[in-house]
């Protein structure tokens, strides 16, 4: 790993794991009323298309923590869908 990925790693990884409690708040209350739909959207809509940039650059720090992100944003469109 080079000097360049592993502070992408790091600040990526932390910046996923911010998203992390609202995940498991909504999974543990069942609600998700005080999030907006919207920007869960575009967020996602956001992260895979860094997702793809990271594909294009052949860049694993940018693909990893945004699949991680991705996953962790469809989870909660899914409650969120499944909750109202």
């Amino acid at each position: 790993m080079d000097t360049v990925t592993a502070p992408g790693l790091i600040a990526g990884s932390l910046t996923t794991l911010s998203f992390a409690p609202q995940v498991v708040r909504a999974w543990r209350t069942r609600s998700t009323a005080d999030l907006s739909f919207a920007m869960l959207v575009v967020f996602l809509a956001g992260v895979l298309l860094w997702i793809a940039y990271g594909m294009v650059k052949e860049d694993v720090a940018i693909l990893a923590v945004n699949i991680v992100t991705a996953v962790l944003i469809g989870l909660i469109l899914s409650l969120k869908t499944r909750n109202g």
